[in-house]
């Protein structure tokens, strides 16, 4: 017999479960089998495959690189057998589920209100958790499941994700109202002695994507505060007097000032991205849909 012939739906199913969880207890509960079922249908797997797939530590399960290869191909194989079955049947309003999204704190403040009132509207029943945006562990995250969709900018996700560029942004540098630079026009080398505050929400450090902007010019900018967030940054600047270059739509705060620059600052995309296997899956274009007819069909 064929190894495909030998394969079934429900031990695919457990496979992924078994990547998800790393647990064979946990797995066994969720699926309604048995631990020593659970483990049967691992042994016919690894024949099927030649691998061992999950080594056993102390902390559970370790897949092995042909396990991990093979999670994302399995997601995708279930994930067109869901769309098969659901094509003509997928309705927002009955839906109950949880989507997950990752976004910095920038996407929290101006992607995620009108998307998530369009959701609450079409879609009541299915719950939304918002976490962090985790840039070093956003594959792991996305391969586990544990994160649906992440919207953020181009630099913070793997370039092998499906994006849809949701629309163009640019910095813009600010200053307290009651700043002395607030009444000139400024150049970069103005500018890059004074103290600057930076949002770093993928990192803790001193490095920002306004950096090579100075470099070019052969310049070096003066960052004294790196902040885990954007929207902090307008206290600090009120409390320290220094200024910061900030996303046009992530300011709200009347009581800054947008500076003078004789250089013109680089656009730069806002995106939504999610793992290749997402791409079928019934919930995750219903929410594509809502962010492409927010951003793009108006």
């Amino acid at each position: 017999m064929s190894k495909i012939n030998r394969l079934e739906i429900k031990q695919l199913r457990i496979f992924q479960a078994l990547l998800r969880e790393r647990n064979v207890s946990r797995v066994a509960s969720q699926v309604g089998l048995t631990q020593q079922a659970v483990s049967d249908q691992l042994r016919k797997l690894r024949d099927i495959f030649d691998d061992r797939l999950f080594l056993r530590k102390s902390n559970g399960l370790i897949p092995t690189p042909v396990a991990e290869a093979l999670g994302v191909k399995i997601a995708g194989i279930l994930t067109g057998f869901e769309s098969l079955l659901d094509a003509d049947t997928f309705d927002p309003s009955t839906v109950d589920a949880t989507y997950v999204i990752a976004a910095t704190d920038y996407a929290q403040q101006v992607v995620l209100p009108a998307l998530l009132a369009k959701i609450r509207q079409l879609a009541p029943k299915l719950k939304v958790i918002i976490r962090d945006f985790d840039i070093d562990n956003l594959h792991e995250l996305m391969i586990n499941s544990r994160v649906n969709l992440a919207i953020a900018f181009p630099d913070y996700i793997p370039a092998s994700y499906p994006f849809l560029t949701l629309f163009t942004e640019h910095h813009v540098c600010v200053a307290a109202k009651q700043s002395h630079l607030s009444a000139q026009p400024l150049s970069l080398q103005d500018i890059a002695a004074e103290p600057q505050i930076i949002a770093s929400p993928s990192r803790p450090n001193f490095k920002g994507s306004i950096d090579s902007l100075f470099e070019q010019a052969g310049l070096t900018r003066n960052v004294v505060i790196s902040a885990p967030c954007f929207s902090v940054v307008p206290g600090y600047i009120a409390t320290t007097g220094a200024i910061a270059f900030l996303p046009s739509r992530a300011i709200f705060d009347s009581q800054l000032v947008k500076l003078n620059l004789d250089e013109k600052l680089i656009d730069f995309d806002v995106i939504a991205a999610w793992h290749p296997r997402s791409s079928q899956d019934p919930l995750h274009c219903w929410v594509t849909d809502l962010l492409k007819q927010e951003y793009l069909l108006k």
